[in-house]
Parts: structure tokens; C-alpha cells; sequence
């Protein structure tokens, strides 16, 4: 499995409705392409929970060729003649579980990135991390969870699927305007490395 993540950042008097429709029209497209795990359209708005307006579509891809097809296709030129080129944050996958609310439509994604402190041991940081996303995963109203990492960074990538907005789960919260997963079954339950 392999993470991937832009972010479009958007002016502060930049109308959202035009990202919901960009996905309400195109974000179907997807829903069949091969090597796609899932792609969570995210969205955050200015306001109480968010100092900015974002578009930040968050992928988990089944098989590289799948991410690779995507960045040097049609898909993300659109991105590209549309906002300009983004930074593509990418991480090698550690862990999908499917949560307790697996059968339910995602509204809300929480995403939390954790340096890994240059004096832990990496091992024990990446267990001590998937014990807490098998925990995530089993509280009620969590859809699916994921953990990966850049070892260029030691940076860990906690990503949840919430049913409905939770409660004490910290980190970057965003609205889902549209879930693809056509191979979320080949992502793996509990499968972990």
C-alpha cells in the first residue's frame, strides 16, 4: 500500500462550491480505476476548525502502477492546468483496518502527522503507532483506518474515516465529499507491511 496526498490551498474569499462540484461532477471517475484502494475527496473550509479553504484528496493505492498511471495521466493533468502543479506527499503504507462502522459512508477524515523523534527507535515508534490505529479502528463510528510513513522525513501519516465527526481523535479535520475504493478490498484488513 502506498499513501498519497496534495493540497491545494485556496484563497480565503474562494467559493467551495466550486470544489464540491468539481468532485459532485468528476469524482465518479475514479470509482473503477485500477490500483486505487480508495481516494477520500477531502475539503476544509476557513472557519472554527480550519485556518484555510483546501482541496487535499487523500489516496491509498493497492499497487504502484495504479499510482503511476494516475500522476502521468489525464487525472492529475487536470489538477495540474486547473490549480498548478502541487506537492505530492507520498508514504509507504503500514497498515489499513477497516474500523467498526465499515459498511458506513465516510463524512468526516481526521489526518495527523507525527515526526518520529530523531532519539526513538523507529521499530518501537511504528508499533506503538499501529496499536493506536488498531485502537482507532475498533471505536465506534470508525470506518477504516491507515498508517504509513516517509522514511526520508521519519514522519508517520495517521489517517481515520469517521462515520460522523469524533470526538477526541486529533489532527487535521476534513469534510469527505466522495469516496472511490474500487480495490479497498485488496488493501487488506488488519494487514500490516
Amino acid at each position: 500500500m502506498h499513501a498519497m496526498q496534495y493540497e491545494i490551498t485556496l484563497p480565503a474569499d474562494y467559493d467551495m462550491g466550486i470544489i464540491r462540484e468539481r468532485v459532485a461532477t468528476r469524482g465518479h471517475l475514479l470509482d473503477g480505476f485500477p490500483g486505487l484502494g480508495l481516494k477520500a475527496y477531502l475539503v476544509r473550509e476557513r472557519g472554527d476548525t480550519s485556518p484555510v479553504n483546501q482541496y487535499a484528496p487523500l489516496y491509498l493505492w493497492s499497487a504502484p502502477e495504479g499510482m503511476n498511471t494516475f500522476l502521468w495521466g489525464p487525472g492529475f493533468q487536470g489538477i495540474v492546468d486547473d490549480f498548478g502543479r502541487p506537492e505530492v506527499q507520498h508514504w509507504t503504507g503500514l497498515l489499513f483496518q477497516e474500523g467498526a462502522a465499515s459498511a458506513a459512508l465516510p463524512r468526516t477524515a481526521v489526518r495527523r502527522r507525527e515526526r518520529i523523534a530523531d532519539t526513538a527507535a523507529p521499530a518501537v515508534a511504528v508499533e506503538a503507532a499501529l496499536e493506536e490505529s488498531r485502537r482507532l479502528a475498533a471505536t465506534p463510528g470508525a470506518v477504516a483506518t491507515a498508517l504509513a510513513v516517509d522514511p526520508r522525513h521519519w514522519e508517520l501519516l495517521h489517517f481515520t474515516l469517521w462515520e460522523d465527526e469524533p470526538s477526541g481523535d486529533p489532527g487535521d479535520r476534513y469534510e469527505v465529499l466522495h469516496l472511490s475504493s474500487p480495490e479497498r478490498d485488496r488493501l487488506g484488513w488488519g494487514k500490516q507491511w
